[in-house]
């Protein structure tokens, strides 16, 4: 058993390259754009620096720097918006500098939106044009013929001619023109408010009525000369913001009013999950009543009046719409469509009017995402392997798909992602043995997207191994000290997600680093993924239906102990746990239901009570409060506060405005109540916390924390 003066001493360069780093994050490149050329936009930093340059890699390997944000910026700062603050929130963007492009149609044009300016840039000559938009300007987007830029200014769309900046769209009191919703951004995948049209003459855009809503404020207690920011936040049970779609289009020259056509649906289906206006197909809106039971996509001709239902869905539990489609076929001729009525995600190609032309894939490939549609194939993200993802084409009359990555490690992992277009794909690839590449692959070969970034000075130890609970196979990852000792018996310490859309199990090495400076600390590290989580198919994923706590804790705690079952080096009387968000919510709720498992417990920005979170992703697991009344208390670490017994070490960020620091608060008050105390450390941080210095503390506090608790 360990003892204070026995334990191995800390690998301080590799915590600090971590968080100098962002865990080894920057300087890896992030497609942006592909150009009809074939050319891939990428924006890149240093790898010791927040702030992203824009670069060119051409269809023959060759790369060029088309923009540095230190030349667009000059010697000002960049000063963002609450609002642009918040969608990079939304986007888990840490970087700045470049972060966003728009490019022409024909790809000739580039725009840059940087320090409240809008520059231009030629890609055959690199001539710039500066446009200032004579304001604030948000989330701009360039026209497809690369002559305006509309943005949001004072919560209505705007226009740029290049020129002047006029206001477009006139929102009534109480709503907003053009932005997405808290809803659409944080959980239904869609940050835009609005679409321009092919021919670059309308705008259709979201109107938000947020009147009906609770404001939240958000305050900086950490510099209390800030005023608080407010926010429209749905929190379960509450009113939703009430979203119409609209299409303003240009007039008679010299007509600075656009006409606008309202294009409404049932009032029933309360989330816009995505809208697109193809060039060849009709302008399409999906749609998702409160439950997200029914889905349905409606379609819209310019010209016609309203929207038809072109297709629609129905599942008793909830319906996942944030996986690429629909995707509209490049001559208009039909769309893709993702289902997984079937019980396993399938890729469908329909008709215009929506009926089924063909089922394009079998079960067995584990589709998982849709990247783009070409004239001939489907891009996908797939595999019936849940530690691993490749990128495959799908044949659009059918046939065997093609796998176009090697089985390597997780493809189209992190935000860079895949993108596929002008038949060109690019992938993020997390290799199995260590490393990242990402790749463009089109017509003139494969080439890879220079990256800068350092690399870690370790190989983790890490192995993935399979356990059997109750007929099911769960994936398992443990990490060892390097210097092991098969004849000692170690601490465990159990690093916890849990939640929807995330996996903690992959066939990639860097990904658990970070464990094995906690495994060189003197523990063993394990990882499982529960029922609930991604890429098992629907009824492991709805096992967690009107309650997010009892299957993910037992199938973790199973997993747990047959594993320690079958390595005995595993000391199981000194398990410890720790995640973040879900993950924190999990390790908070394990210490007080299962103090029998868990000695001790640290809860990064946890949801301590599900009423607290916001609609569209609380109500999607447990339907709503009054819906599901008993679910909430039995699923609320308030509700069992007073059963603490175990160490418990709370990490929040006060500005939090995902999970916001009221659960942390209200989780100490009912504690204090009980007459329990938990350790609690608050960071004037949001709830990535990016900065390094940080990220730098919160390890070295949270090995200390388990090496005095077990």
């Amino acid at each position: 058993m360990h003892t204070p003066n026995t334990w191995p001493a800390l690998d301080d360069k590799l915590l600090a390259d971590a968080a100098a780093t962002y865990n080894f994050r920057l300087g890896i490149p992030t497609p942006l754009a592909i150009t009809p050329d074939g050319a891939v936009l990428f924006r890149r930093t240093q790898p010791r620096d927040f702030a992203a340059d824009l670069f060119e890699l051409a269809p023959d390997g060759t790369v060029r720097t088309l923009a540095t944000a230190a030349e667009l910026l000059g010697t000002g700062e960049e000063s963002l918006s609450n609002e642009e603050k918040a969608r990079r929130e939304r986007t888990r963007t840490a970087t700045k500098g470049v972060v966003d492009i728009e490019v022409s149609e024909d790809g000739s044009l580039v725009m840059v939106p940087l320090g409240g300016k809008f520059f231009l840039i030629e890609r055959a000559t690199g001539k710039r044009r500066v446009i200032d938009p004579g304001g604030p300007a948000y989330d701009p987007r360039l026209s497809p013929d690369g002559t305006r830029i509309a943005f949001i200014r004072d919560r209505a769309v705007w226009l740029s001619t290049l020129t002047a900046s006029k206001q477009w769209t006139s929102p009534p009191e109480g709503h907003d023109d053009g932005m997405a919703d808290f809803a659409a951004q944080e959980e239904l995948g869609r940050t835009r408010g609005f679409w321009w049209s092919p021919d670059s003459r309308s705008i259709a855009f979201q109107r938000t009525d947020t009147r009906g809503m609770d404001t939240i404020y958000v305050a900086d207690s950490r510099n209390p000369d800030r005023a608080p920011v407010p926010f429209k936040y749905p929190r379960a049970g509450r009113p939703n913001a009430k979203i119409m779609l609209g299409i303003a289009t240009a007039n008679a020259a010299g007509d600075p009013h656009p006409t606008t056509t309202w294009l409404p649906w049932s009032a029933s289906h309360e989330y816009l999950a995505s809208v697109q206006w193809p060039k060849h197909g009709l302008l399409t809106a999906v749609v998702l009543d409160r439950d997200q039971q029914n889905v349905t996509v409606l379609g819209h001709q310019p010209g016609q009046s309203g929207l038809r239902m072109l297709h629609t869905e129905q599942d008793d539990a909830w319906i996942n719409v944030d996986v690429g489609a629909p995707k509209w076929m490049p001559d208009g001729s039909g769309f893709l469509w993702m289902t997984e009525a079937g019980g396993s995600w399938r890729l469908e190609l329909r008709g215009p009017d929506g009926a089924l032309v063909r089922t394009l894939t079998k079960p067995e490939l584990g589709l998982r995402k849709l990247v783009g549609v070409e004239a001939d194939f489907a891009i996908v993200l797939a595999s019936a392997n849940p530690t691993i993802q490749d990128v495959y084409r799908i044949p659009l009359k059918g046939g065997a798909p093609v796998r176009i990555t090697d089985k390597s490690g997780v493809a189209g992992q992190g935000r860079s992602g895949a993108l596929a277009k002008h038949g060109v794909v690019t992938v993020d690839i997390a290799l199995a043995g260590g490393g990242r590449t990402i790749v463009a692959i089109g017509a003139k070969g494969r080439h890879e997207l220079p990256s800068v970034a350092e690399r870690p000075g370790l190989v983790p130890t890490t192995k993935l191994e399979t356990v059997e609970l109750a007929g099911r196979t769960h994936h398992v990852a443990i990490t060892r000290p390097r210097a092991f000792d098969p004849s000692r018996r170690y601490p465990v310490l159990l690093k916890v997600y849990g939640g929807p859309h995330a996996v903690m199990v992959e066939a990639a090495a860097d990904g658990y680093v970070m464990d094995q400076w906690y495994a060189d600390a003197g523990f063993i590290v394990v990882r499982s993924d529960n029922r609930g989580t991604p890429n098992r198919g629907r009824d492991w994923e709805r096992a967690i239906l009107r309650d997010l706590i009892t299957v993910p804790l037992d199938d973790q705690i199973g997993a747990l102990q047959a594993i320690g079952a079958r390595h005995k080096e595993l000391d199981l009387a000194r398990v410890g746990i720790y995640g973040w968000s879900f993950g924190g919510y999990v390790a908070a709720m394990a210490v007080l239901l299962r103090p029998d498992v868990f000695k001790a417990a640290i809860a990064g920005a946890p949801v301590t009570d599900w009423a607290l979170y916001d609609t569209a992703y609380t109500e999607r697991y447990m339907k709503t409060p009054q819906q599901n009344a008993a679910g909430y208390a039995a699923t609320s670490a308030l509700t069992h506060a007073a059963k603490l017994t175990r160490p418990l070490l709370v990490i929040h960020g006060i500005t939090d405005d995902n999970v916001h620091f009221a659960h942390t608060l209200a989780l100490v008050e009912q504690l204090y109540v009980a007459a329990k105390r938990a350790e609690v450390i608050t960071l004037s941080a949001t709830h990535m916390v990016p900065d390094p210095k940080l990220n730098l503390a919160r390890e070295q506090v949270q090995i200390d924390f388990f090496r005095e608790k077990l």
